[in-house]
């Protein structure tokens, strides 16, 4: 195990901004991803089916299902898909996706929203919507309002034929994925170009984590750190086929002396067993803004499978 190890370590390319290797790390709790049954397809009637969830160890079933209310499929042709068979477990939630069409779908779990706290009185209550519907919720004498907003992409891609682009236009809002290299053409040894937006313009400086699948049958898990360039890009080398996956998370802001830094690594588990990932701050004390400028909590994570050569 320890030779396999030196040599996964040995083949891994470098960062575009700083020199970075796989290693052997402690597992972060509570990862948001969506598992496809496999991401390239042909033949006559092809379906996909996905399994949705938030665990400790990449890929398991351990801890909660993953929240289908907001999943997006969206097809070869740039239109809507209907995801099927939908049903939600203990562990895992999972559906289907028929492959109609030729060409690559974007499958994914989307969240846009703004959540606020606000006291009435000595009471707190917390409530979620639009901005237009919180002007009307929240009374005018509250006091102590905080607004935050949410934007988090948990999503993986899966191509019937030949790989194609129109699934992939970013729409603008998060972190978002320009595929460089399309992410269903990755083949072991050789190297991968990903790009990423934040609300449509280059992510410089954020920070990327690459984990490879298996921790149940390694002796710790191996994970590959990178930080962005200036265009918010990242090169990744690919060690060995297998499933990865890739998490997105902002630069963050320096913490006061003696004070902890804003947001947290990883992306936490919120009350619907979507991802809370890192937060950048807003005016105002405490971790929220106003309706006119929120703070803001980011993050993406994405599912890749590398095919051997």
């Amino acid at each position: 195990m320890k030779k396999h190890l030196s040599r996964l370590a040995s083949t891994v390319a470098l960062a575009v901004s700083a020199a970075a290797l796989w290693l052997p790390t402690a597992a972060q709790a509570h990862r948001s991803w969506l598992l496809p049954s496999g991401t390239v397809f042909a033949g006559q009637d092809p379906w996909v089916t996905v399994d949705a969830a938030v665990s400790n160890d990449i890929f398991y079933f351990e801890h909660f299902p993953g929240n289908l209310e907001n999943l997006v499929v969206i097809g070869p042709d740039g239109k809507p898909v209907e995801a099927q068979n939908q049903a939600k477990g203990r562990y895992r939630s999972v559906f289907d996706v028929k492959l109609e069409q030729a060409g690559t779908y974007r499958i994914a779990l989307v969240n846009d929203s703004l959540n606020a706290s606000y006291k009435v009185g000595n009471e707190t209550k917390r409530v979620r919507g639009t901005a237009e519907s919180l002007r009307k919720d929240i009374p005018k004498d509250a006091q102590d309002v905080r607004v935050t907003r949410s934007q988090t992409r948990i999503e993986t891609f899966v191509t019937r034929g030949k790989p194609s682009g129109e699934a992939l236009k970013p729409t603008g809002r998060g972190i978002e994925l320009v595929a460089v290299t399309h992410p269903n053409d990755l083949v072991a040894g050789e190297t991968a170009t990903f790009r990423f937006l934040d609300d449509g313009k280059p992510a410089a400086g954020y920070g990327v984590t690459v984990i490879l699948a298996g921790k149940r049958y390694q002796d710790k898990l191996t994970e590959l750190n990178l930080d962005t360039d200036k265009n918010g890009e990242i090169k990744v080398k690919w060690p060995q086929a297998g499933m990865y996956w890739l998490e997105v998370e902002p630069a963050r802001p320096a913490a006061p002396q003696g004070g902890p830094q804003a947001g947290g690594p990883g992306m936490q588990p919120g009350p619907n067993g979507q991802g809370g990932p890192g937060m950048q701050g807003g005016p105002g004390p405490g971790p929220g803004g106003t309706l006119d400028k929120p703070a803001r909590r980011v993050g993406y994570s994405l599912t890749l499978e590398v095919l051997p050569q």
